[in-house]
């Protein structure tokens, strides 16, 4: 082919590319000069800016000021996700709330007092009560006013910044539209997804020894969880109080027949373990501590005089030994006076019956449990034998047992229907879950033995005992160990509120930043408030080689 044939055919080549791009080009503007076209690019072009403007109103001025008891409160709401409430009370913390679903998020800010009514608190103790009982209508008021002012805040911004961008009368009034429905679509999923339940469970952050007087009696918000006005007046009470004494902080005042346990686990040598310890036990008014095992890293007799400060912690201090405690730290635990080291025992303590038995393994050296190997009998393992063996001591001992300790959750599912409560740590984070029930065992013999009869007014069979496993986080931050993250472990332990028949009512589960972080956070949890799921517990097999 010569240099002509091949210069013809490069011409020919490009002018076929022109074409054609001339024709999609042209196929392209005809698309987008098309009516429909231009009428859906408008409407996207209306509403993003009308949701826009919604967005930047509400964020500007969707906040209404009202009363609530001796405060002058600010009430807001701004776009989220998740929805909620948030209550600020400075500098005592602040108050979270499940409350509702997204996507608004109502903010409450109690940090303005007025004079007047704080005068008129102080003069008057009585008033303090009336001011709770009125806080119900104070706040229903309050959020009725915002959502109006938010609604027309939100349609006003919409129809200046589309008036500004577009400069048409058509557009502007599709703008407004579109934020009336936005705005409307909001306010109508908050009201209709509305759970008046959650402030029976606050999640509360701020200074802990204010965290009792501001959340509240755990006792009368167990029974009455479900009233939302009564919760109400008592958290407003109590913060009302806070702010009208001028001497001290009030103290708090549980029912007088309400035990509280406080549980921790997993010390691993932390020294400022005993100091969160005492001050919990000293605010929250805690009748006796349970240790859930893993004090020291090593399980040395250099690491013994570690335990020599459970006398300051001032309440019996009831202990069984972890994967990381050795004999030689469970009996120098058992030398401290207020100390009772349970390993296959049951005692009665503060009129709770609590069991308790070690962990059968010393791994100092965080080697993991060898996992099980398929058709291998479960019973061989020496956690689970524990297990069972702890929970044939509690048979024997005739009496109802309220709580069983142990230090792996690998140790509960022996214990289900054995116990109402099984307390545990090791896995350093916590969890909270049903045990499944137990297994009834076959059949033994070929024909069936006729059943006793069964005196009329009496069940033939025993309704079996629900058991609840409670994992703690580690109460010391893992240790060392806990820094070798990004973020450090974070300190937990927990306070369980008993009534008078033993059962289990209520916790507080609070948590401390780690080494160089200082936040606080605390969350009351109701039992029965939510429904729970039945989780299998963590097995041998799941050690993680760092515990």
């Amino acid at each position: 082919m010569t240099d002509h044939q091949w210069t013809r055919r490069l011409h020919d080549g490009w002018s076929t590319v022109r074409r054609r791009t001339s024709t999609a080009a042209a196929a392209t503007g005809r698309f987008y000069r098309h009516r429909w076209t231009t009428r859906v690019r408008i409407a996207s072009s209306v509403g993003l800016v009308s949701i826009g403007g919604v967005i930047i109103g509400t964020m500007l001025f969707g906040h209404a000021d009202l009363a609530v008891g001796p405060f002058r409160a600010e009430m807001s709401i701004s776009p989220s996700i998740f929805g909620g409430t948030e209550v600020d009370i400075p500098p005592l913390g602040s108050l979270h709330l499940d409350s509702h679903d997204g996507p608004i998020h109502l903010k409450v800010n109690l940090a303005s007092l007025d004079q007047n009514r704080t005068e008129a608190l102080i003069d008057d103790p009585a008033a303090i009560s009336s001011a709770g009982e009125n806080a119900v209508d104070d706040v229903r008021s309050g959020v009725l006013r915002l959502g109006l002012r938010s609604l027309g805040i939100a349609v006003l911004s919409a129809m200046i910044l589309s008036a500004l961008i577009f400069r048409n009368v058509r557009r502007v009034a599709g703008a407004m539209l579109t934020a009336l429905g936005v705005t409307l679509g909001s306010l109508g999923l908050a009201a209709g997804t509305l759970r008046p339940d959650s402030i029976a469970e606050p999640r509360y952050e701020g200074l802990l020894v204010n965290a009792p007087a501001v959340v509240g009696d755990a006792r009368r918000i167990a029974d009455n969880y479900g009233r939302y006005a009564d919760q109400l007046q008592q958290i407003v009470s109590n913060v009302s109080r806070l702010y009208t004494t001028v001497s001290t902080l009030p103290v708090y005042e549980p029912a007088g027949n309400t035990t509280r346990i406080l549980h921790v686990s997993d010390l691993h040598l932390n020294p400022s373990s005993w100091g969160l310890i005492r001050t919990v036990v000293q605010t929250f008014e805690i009748d006796a501590v349970v240790d859930t095992g893993d004090m020291v890293d090593w399980g040395s007799s250099a690491e013994t005089g570690y335990v020599s400060s459970i006398p300051s912690v001032g309440v019996p201090y009831i202990y069984v030994r972890g994967n990381h405690d050795s004999t030689a730290i469970q009996d120098a635990v058992a030398r401290q006076k207020n100390a009772i080291v349970l390993d296959n025992k049951v005692i009665t303590v503060e009129g709770l019956t609590i069991a308790g038995i070690g962990d059968p393994e010393f791994t100092p050296d965080k080697s993991e449990t060898p996992a099980a190997q398929d058709g291998e009998n479960p019973s061989t393992s020496p956690l689970l034998m524990a297990g069972d063996q702890l929970a044939g001591t509690i048979e024997q001992h005739g009496k109802p047992v309220d709580i069983a300790m142990v230090h792996d959750p690998a140790m509960a599912q022996p214990l289900s229907g054995v116990v109402p409560l099984v307390l545990a740590g090791h896995l350093h984070k916590r969890e909270v879950s049903l045990l499944p029930e137990p297994t009834p065992e076959p059949e033994t013999s070929a024909s069936p033995t006729p059943s006793p009869s069964v005196p009329v007014g009496q069940s033939a069979v025993q309704a079996p005992i629900q058991t609840r496993l409670m994992v703690e986080g580690s109460t010391g931050g893992a240790g060392l160990r806990g820094l070798q993250k990004e973020d450090p472990t974070p300190l937990s332990l927990s306070v369980l509120y008993f009534d008078e028949n033993h059962q289990l009512k209520a916790y507080d589960d609070i948590q401390l930043g780690g080494t160089g972080q200082s936040n606080v956070e605390m969350q009351r949890n109701v039992v029965g408030a939510k429904p729970e799921v039945i989780e299998t517990p963590s097995t041998p097999a799941a050690a993680e080689p760092s515990r």
